[in-house]
This record gives C-alpha cells, structure tokens and sequence, in this order.
C-alpha cells in the first residue's frame, strides 16, 4: 500500500464531500426560507453516514445545523 496516495485519496473524497454536502444543505435552507416552511432560526439534528462496501465500513456521524 502507498501510504501518500491512500492519504490524498482520503482527502480528496472528504473535500468533495465538504462542499458538495455545504452547497446542497444551503440551497435547501434558502429554498424552504424562501417557501415559508421555515423561520430561519430552526436548529435542525444532522446525520452524515459513510459506506465503503469494499471494506464493510458503515458509519453514522450526528450533529446539527444551527440557523441562528
């Protein structure tokens, strides 16, 4: 195993992660903002979960988004 491009490839997935997961949860803030369906100041509970089949890892993360 080559120890640099294991750690590169483990961080370049989690950076597509970071920002495609930032990007869609404000656009639905925005949208619901938008809508009505909510205020702005909701705290909201936040589950993440990561599978990697081929080593039979499944593993939630929890946490929240706070809107204020």
């Amino acid at each position: 195993m080559n120890e640099e491009i294991f750690n590169l490839s483990i961080r370049k997935l989690l950076k597509v992660v970071g920002v495609s997961s930032q990007r869609h949860i404000e656009q639905a803030v925005t949208q619901a903002v938008a809508d009505g369906s909510i205020k702005g100041t909701e705290t909201f509970p936040a589950k993440v979960t990561l599978e990697v089949a081929g080593l039979k890892l499944n593993v939630s993360f929890d946490g929240e988004i706070k809107l204020q």
